[in-house]
């Protein structure tokens, strides 16, 4: 828990220091994040110890509370001094701004991720403020009511098809994980009653951006909406990355096989896995969805693909959709040979 509390608590402050100060300042949670985690993976070539087997993590969820309630207190705080009159060039502005986006990407995304599969309404609740001030809010229903259903078939919209580039994948992801969500909670709703999700969804997203417009204007709209897009790219590209090109195959009688390990990418290093509360270890999530995040397996080379390089690196690759078919075509294949999964 030291190592996850560290790793993904110390650029929160950072970010903090900057939009307060200024200066050189503005620098340091950028630099965390764009290149200390990546250059600490290559460096330290280590791979996180597994805890064991029902080993419990009580300050977890302490950790999820507060980095969710971080970054609620953080993203305001970013806009006033991105958006805001102060004394910071644009250049200070724009590390800022992308310092803080790729901490509310990388951290805050699976901290709310963890939140919503929570059992308690408390912490869930806090996991929907989190993503719907990111304007993102549909993903705690789509997340839970479709993809962990129907992750690595074509009826899930946050899979990507091999040979799918991400530029393709994005909007289809985004559009059809909103109406596939809408469905999943009208359907629900039919039978519970009470409140749409979607509106609390909604009206999470106009308060945000008021709040952007209380802060600082339209600029203040702007740059809290240009944040949250960062965030949701972020999202998108872990989506694509974590699931891509595999399927699910079916069964004589006509089902899916069950999702197991084989049918998510995973990535051993553990500083960018401790930064990303676990979420590398992807397989182990889909297969106990509400296992305590430092409690994750991971599964053998044998068992689950693994991605050539750190997760956050696959995301920049992933940009280039040459470049990512380029590594990923034969890495795909392969594991397609080697679990007999090659459709031909």
């Amino acid at each position: 828990m030291a190592l996850f509390a560290l790793a993904s608590g110390l650029p929160a402050g950072l970010i903090a220091l900057a939009a307060l100060l200024g200066g050189g300042w503005v620098w340091l949670p950028f630099l965390y994040m764009a290149f200390l985690t990546v250059m600490l993976d290559q460096i330290i070539p280590l791979v996180a110890p597994e805890a064991p087997e029902g080993a419990e993590f009580p300050a977890a969820d302490a950790l999820l509370v507060a980095l969710g309630l971080a970054h609620l207190c953080l993203l305001p705080l970013v806009v006033h001094a991105v958006a805001g009159q102060n004394g910071l060039s644009m250049g200070q502005r724009v590390l800022l701004f992308f310092g803080a986006g790729l901490w509310f990407g990388q951290v805050a995304n699976p901290a709310a991720h963890e939140l919503i599969h929570r059992g308690n309404r408390w912490m869930f609740r806090l996991g929907v403020a989190v993503y719907g001030s990111v304007l993102f809010g549909h993903h705690a229903s789509a997340h839970r009511l479709v993809h962990h259903v129907h992750a690595a078939t074509a009826t899930d919209p946050n899979t990507a098809r091999a040979g799918e580039g991400f530029w393709r994948f994005a909007p289809r992801a985004w559009t059809g994980s909103f109406r596939a969500g809408w469905q999943a909670e009208s359907a629900r709703q039919a039978r519970r009653g009470g409140l749409h999700p979607y509106a609390t969804y909604l009206g999470l997203g106009l308060g945000s951006l008021i709040a952007g417009a209380m802060i600082a204007g339209l600029p203040g709209v702007l740059v809290w909406a240009g944040l949250a897009a960062h965030v949701q790219l972020q999202l998108l590209l872990a989506d694509y990355v974590q699931h891509y090109g595999l399927t699910r195959a079916t069964l004589p009688d006509g089902r899916l096989e069950p999702v197991s390990d084989r049918h998510s990418w995973n990535a051993p290093q553990w500083y960018s896995s401790a930064l990303m509360l676990n979420a590398p270890r992807h397989s182990d999530h889909h297969a106990h969805p509400a296992r305590p995040y430092p409690a994750l397996r991971l599964p053998g080379r044998d068992q689950a693909p693994r991605l050539p390089y750190p997760l956050p690196v696959c995301a920049t690759l992933a940009l280039s959709p040459r470049l990512w078919r380029r590594v990923m075509g034969p890495r795909l294949a392969e594991w397609q040979r080697q679990s007999g999964t090659d459709r031909g």
